[in-house]
């Protein structure tokens, strides 16, 4: 028996039905009937000029330059477009160059389905049982082949079959419907999270707003301030006030270099104690040159180390310089900064004998004055020995705070959006699954899918996993594949297509890259796997999401399965 792929049939099956009668042609399709009506002649259907008696009607003779006279035989096979080019007797050109009028011959198949076969396999002698179930493509009489009708039997199991196929259909429908929900959900959080966050980022704005606000008046108001700092009174204060830093900072460098000068001394010490066990210990009569030239410089190094005269400073005398200031040890300062009153003092007892508002307003004139003169460059903005205020620190961190709450949520926010505008699909159906993977066996290898994320390549015999791409995009293919009676297959039409790219780069070849191929089915299934090209896998895989945009019960769908 011929295997239902082997078809590729020339017209569509029927959907009406037309009872048999004695008086038609064999192998007459019902859309044909009109042109078979007369009992005395026939006219050829592509060739209306061309008028046949009735007896010619499948005589076994091609007469119809489009064969439309033979609708029951195989002798017009040779102008079938499924049939080997052949050379045509009458043909213009010699060959098969002719376009059939007929599709095919008609099977009615009483009990099935009524479908049209090649004319080729007419009167071949074999009973073409799942083309033509009722047997009527063999010519039953003498010389022919008696094929019994089976169309009761393949009916019926055609119909369990449908039937099957419909309930898995509905429950994948069903499943599908549940998976469309839980995206809707899923996108309505985390667009309510994206409301959130414009909300908070409007309310972190305000407060970033006046946060700037306030830090740079702190700052304006804390640089007009006339404030008295450690050690400064009039020029004398001054002058005091960068000796003692300077003295502090000569006195750091001083002892940093005593402790580098006594970790050097111990390495003089120790490279000393090997030379001199070296001139003690050594061969005289070795005829070593390098050994007794380092003996020799030892020699001399130790002779002129005990002719010259110590002049190091004494460790006391050192540590007495690093004592720090006091009024027994170096300097007072003491005397210097509280002799004399500086003018910041000057300005703060004169303001004293002012009465509190006019005090008030004086100094609050006297700041802006000296502002103004500082941002017009006439007075130098000095800084005061302390830096900035701890007020103007304070400020300044809570703006950089409110900066880096913004730059946070500003980052989910944009992540989020990209969440949002990602294609997942029809119905965004594909939502609910992301993240989760399934995994199928091929041959010595597992292979996972995991949905909008990677495909993975795993070792049954434990030498690692290899990763076959990951997810760039949703395409579509149309496929025409032969139906499976398991159902685990593609079938016939367009399909969606997940890209999975720039997976690990093969030896002396491309990176990796995964086509998955969807088809309808109840349960996610990864139903085979193999590597279609160097480094490039087809992946063909069976889901819920994957079937035709459903309705609610009782609203018509389109057929998937």
């Amino acid at each position: 028996m011929r295997r239902t792929g082997a078809l590729a049939l020339l017209g569509a099956i029927a959907h009406g039905s037309l009872a048999a009668s004695e008086s038609l042609p064999r192998g007459v399709g019902p859309e044909f009937v009109r042109f078979f009506e007369s009992k005395t002649a026939f006219t050829c259907i592509g060739n209306p000029s061309i008028t046949l008696k009735a007896s010619q009607v499948n005589d076994n003779s091609c007469d119809c330059p489009d064969g439309s006279d033979e609708p029951g035989t195989a002798a017009c096979a040779n102008i079938d477009p499924l049939s080997p080019e052949q050379p045509l007797p009458g043909s213009v050109t010699g060959t098969t160059n002719t376009t059939a009028a007929l599709p095919g011959f008609w099977c009615v198949n009483a009990g099935h389905i009524g479908s049209y076969i090649p004319f080729m396999y007419v009167n071949d002698g074999i009973c073409d049982y799942e083309l033509c179930c009722d047997g009527s493509d063999e010519y039953a009489h003498a010389g022919g082949v008696q094929c019994e009708n089976r169309c009761d039997s393949i009916g019926k199991e055609y119909r369990r079959l449908e039937e099957q196929r419909k309930q898995n259909k509905e429950r994948s429908a069903k499943k599908r419907r549940t998976l469309v929900k839980e995206s809707r959900e899923l996108r309505r959080r985390v667009e309510v999270k994206i409301a959130n966050l414009k909300t908070e980022m409007r309310d972190l704005d305000a407060k970033k707003a006046e946060l700037q606000a306030k830090f740079e008046e702190v700052e304006r108001s804390e640089r007009g301030k006339v404030v008295k700092s450690e050690g400064q009174g009039g020029k004398l204060g001054v002058l005091v006030g960068l000796a003692k830093s300077r003295i502090k900072e000569l006195r750091n460098t001083l002892d940093k270099v005593m402790d580098q000068r006594d970790d050097l001394q111990d390495k003089v010490d120790q490279l000393e104690d090997i030379l001199a066990k070296l001139k003690e210990e050594y061969n005289p009569n070795f005829n070593d040159e390098g050994v007794k030239a380092a003996v020799k410089a030892w020699e001399d190094y130790a002779a002129g180390q005990t002719s010259e005269t110590k002049g190091d400073l004494a460790d006391g005398d050192i540590m007495e310089v690093l004592k720090e200031d006091s009024e027994t040890s170096g300097i007072n300062w003491a005397e210097f900064e509280t002799g004399e009153a500086s003018d910041v003092d000057v300005v703060y007892n004169w303001e004293a004998y002012l009465p509190a508002p006019v005090r008030d307003y004086v100094h609050q004139k006297l700041n802006l004055l000296r502002v103004w003169a500082i941002e017009n460059g006439i007075l130098a903005d000095n800084p005061t020995s302390g830096g900035e205020s701890r007020l103007v620190t304070a400020a300044r961190e809570a703006l950089d705070s409110a900066r880096n709450a913004h730059a946070v949520k500003l980052g989910q926010l944009e992540e989020e959006q990209r969440e949002l505008e990602k294609d997942y699909g029809p119905d965004d159906v594909f939502r609910a699954l992301k993240g989760k993977c399934i995994s199928g066996e091929a041959g010595e290898y597992d292979y996972e899918l995991c949905w909008f994320d990677r495909t993975t390549q795993k070792s049954k015999k434990g030498h690692g996993n290899t990763n076959m791409g990951n997810f760039v995009r949703i395409d579509k293919e149309f496929v025409d594949e032969e139906e499976r009676l398991d159902g685990k297959g593609l079938g016939k039409g367009q399909r969606l297509v997940l890209r999975y790219e720039n997976g690990q780069g093969c030896w002396n070849g491309p990176n990796r890259r995964t086509d998955v191929y969807l088809g309808c089915a109840e349960t996610d299934e990864v139903w085979r796997t193999v590597e279609a090209e160097k480094c490039v896998y087809r992946m063909e895989v069976g889901s819920p999401a994957a079937c035709e945009d459903v309705q609610e019960p009782g609203v018509p769908t389109k057929d998937e399965l």
